[in-house]
């Protein structure tokens, strides 16, 4: 599992993240991209911890996912089930388990910044903050997707599952966006990769 691990995170990550699997007997699965998530947890009926992991994420949003979804694990066995997955006992556990990883060794210098500022208030998912989002974005293979944030109002885009929108208002932290063969409107997460048409 180590030697696996080490085609997927930074070099100098790679013990402190593989103990953190070890001590927390997790059983981690590295699959296909999924386009709705980067990674899951849950709690097997035998007891076991499973962790799913993008195969397609970056080093950087990769490890940042794997300590994401281990802090879910740890916040859940320490405080109970009963906690918001994302509450703030999950915040502070995820905050707890990354701190040791911000550290120009594992993450480019012009990274460190944008993620100390994240991890005073960790989200749900780090592409909800748009900052963060583009910083790591610089480290994925080159494709022809944007952030709806950065689409011009009224302009149309694809999904990856075919299906065509146009950009309307931002509603507090979404966007507006009609369905060009239905009509109608969905809320789209600024991060949310498409393909611009026009």
């Amino acid at each position: 599992m180590k030697e696996i691990l080490s085609r997927y995170i930074p070099e100098r990550a790679l013990v402190p993240a593989f103990e953190l699997i070890v001590k927390y007997n997790v059983h981690l699965k590295i699959v296909n991209e999924r386009v709705t998530r980067h990674g899951d947890y849950r709690k097997m009926p035998n007891g076991q911890h499973q962790i799913t992991v993008n195969a397609s994420l970056n080093q950087y949003r990769f490890l940042i996912t794997l300590i994401h979804e281990i802090a879910h694990l740890v916040a859940f066995e320490k405080y109970g089930r009963y906690i918001k997955p994302h509450g703030v006992e999950w915040k502070r556990t995820f905050q707890q388990l990354m701190v040791p990883y911000i550290i120009p060794q594992i993450f480019p210098q012009k990274l460190l910044p944008v993620l100390a500022n994240h991890f005073k208030n960790p989200r749900a998912s780090s592409d909800t903050d748009e900052k963060l989002s583009l910083a790591l974005k610089q480290f994925d293979p080159v494709n022809d997707k944007n952030y709806i944030f950065e689409l011009p109002l009224g302009s149309t885009f694809r999904l990856y599952n075919g299906k065509i929108f146009k950009k309307g208002n931002k509603r507090v932290k979404r966007y507006e966006c009609v369905e060009i063969s239905t009509g109608r409107i969905y809320l789209f997460n600024p991060n949310a990769e498409v393909e611009l048409l026009h």
